[in-house]
């Protein structure tokens, strides 16, 4: 009998729950799936199972005058309406800093124009460690964009310093 309520509660637990459409996160990701790239540097695909996913980018950047000159960036190709809250999020990690420095300042995160002038939506700066952490840049459009108009990017160039950047995600989470 015990073996029977064991199997049945794992059961329970393996059972399939239905979440309704409008409420799953997924839908709410409005950039392209595997079209992120990196500028400026050659980034290498690597094996990690301590992010999520299991797969990073890493990034070495040898210090360049400006931290755009080493970026990576991912398409934005759904619309987006004016007021909506838009959230970067992306998961990072500092390998190695510059002179033995356990954190690193990523000055610029932002979803902005896709084209010259390539002026931000929204943006922060973040501080990365040397363990994984989800980092989150949060704020509204300011006016309807259509697809491709607006990117996400990560500026990498600011320090000597080797960055782990694993899955990055733009949502759109509505009025």
């Amino acid at each position: 009998m015990n073996a029977w309520k064991t199997a049945f509660a794992c059961l329970l637990v393996a059972a399939p729950v239905a979440v309704p459409a409008q409420d799953d996160i997924l839908n709410k990701i409005i950039n392209k799936a595997g079209s992120t790239a990196v500028h400026g540097a050659t980034a290498k695909s690597r094996h990690d199972e301590g992010v999520q996913g299991g797969k990073a980018l890493r990034v070495d950047s040898p210090g360049k005058p400006n931290p755009w000159d080493i970026a990576l960036s991912t398409e934005i190709d759904k619309p987006v309406k004016a007021g909506d809250t838009l959230v970067l999020a992306f998961w990072a990690r500092l390998e190695k800093g510059p002179d033995g420095a356990t954190t690193v300042s990523l000055p610029y995160n932002a979803v902005q124009l896709a084209a010259a002038p390539y002026t931000p939506v929204v943006k922060d700066a973040v501080t990365v460690g040397p363990t994984w952490e989800l980092h989150q840049v949060t704020g509204k459009a300011d006016k309807d964009y259509a697809p491709g108009q607006i990117n996400a990017t990560l500026h990498l160039a600011g320090a000597k310093q080797v960055v782990d950047i694993g899955p990055v995600f733009v949502l759109d989470m509505g009025q």
